[in-house]
């Protein structure tokens, strides 16, 4: 849903709901900063019917009632749309506050800690403790780069960023200038979506590369945002994950676990080195080079050529 649309449904649904008698629609309009921009009154009887269709989908509950003067006019009652009361048993309650303990940077901390008090209000009972009644596990999601904060609120606020990132195979940082949209974890790294206006189209960074402070720049996005930000499947296919061949490189005992993991066979050379066989696909070469002199590619010839000019690039920077 458009930022612009649901603020206006927020909007109506407050006026409706803190009205204490029924509003016609001239009240309405005259209440609403959007309505008031909608130009003629076809335009703005076609929104408000919308708006009001797209509510009571939504499961707001809105009376149509006439007032005094013969006008039609329209209310929701608290009691119509109270939330009925929330019990839970001690499985849901220990889950939620698991969930709520996920976080643990100080920004995130309040809002989960207040979470985790109204669930003890709702029916966590305070002997029961929610690493206990899940195996003992407790979920962390670990952010250590500076970039996360300021990018997190200009994704929520819809602001363009301006930063400085150094590439896998780059020696120095590059500024971009980007319109941030959503940010995800994906193997204990955070990895931002967004469009680059420097290129002109959808890019991934990886925070752990963004060099110096994150700054903002102006208002508003000259970019649509999509429905669906793919971040993983991004940065999956980079890291060779979405894969259509296969590769051979060669693999110092002790060294590149990540590698190991994904390895379809792996045999011992001896002298300090293992080969392995490995998913090929589009972006591997990025990803092999940040395992340095611990890789060396055999084949496919073109992955070991793209690895060779990326470490080239390193050098000569």
């Amino acid at each position: 849903m458009a930022i612009a649309k649901a603020e206006r449904l927020m909007n109506l649904a407050l006026c409706l709901l803190g009205a204490r008698r029924p509003l016609s629609k001239r009240e309405l309009r005259a209440s609403i900063e959007a309505y008031l921009e909608a130009g003629s009154d076809d335009s703005f009887n076609r929104m408000f019917e919308r708006d009001k269709d797209d509510l009571r989908e939504l499961g707001l509950v809105i009376d149509t009632v006439e007032n005094l003067d013969g006008e039609v006019g329209y209310l929701a009652r608290r009691d119509s749309n109270r939330l009925p009361p929330i019990t839970l048993d001690a499985e849901e309650a220990a889950a939620l506050g698991l969930a709520a303990k996920v976080w643990q940077q100080a920004r995130l901390a309040g809002a989960a800690s207040g979470a985790l008090q109204k669930l003890r209000a709702a029916g966590l009972p305070e002997d029961v403790d929610p690493y206990e009644a899940h195996g003992a596990l407790e979920p962390r999601i670990p952010v250590h780069e500076a970039a996360f904060e300021p990018l997190m609120l200009a994704c929520r606020d819809r602001r363009p960023v301006v930063f400085d990132y150094r590439k896998a195979s780059a020696a120095r940082p590059e500024t971009r200038h980007v319109e941030p949209w959503a940010l995800e974890c994906w193997r204990g790294h955070w990895y931002l979506a967004g469009f680059d206006r420097d290129r002109g189209a959808e890019r991934v960074f990886r925070l752990s590369r963004i060099t110096g402070r994150v700054r903002s720049r102006g208002t508003g996005f000259t970019a649509a945002v999509p429905d669906v930000v793919t971040v993983r499947e991004t940065v999956a296919s980079w890291a060779g994950e979405i894969a259509d061949g296969t590769a051979m490189i060669r693999l110092r005992s002790g060294a590149g676990y990540p590698l190991r993991a994904k390895a379809t066979e792996v045999r011992e050379l001896g002298d300090g080195w293992d080969e392995l066989e490995i998913p090929y696909g589009h972006g591997l070469d990025a990803w092999l080079v940040e395992f340095g002199p611990d890789v060396v590619v055999l084949e496919p010839a073109e992955l070991r050529a793209d690895v060779v000019d990326r470490l080239r690039a390193v050098a000569k920077g």
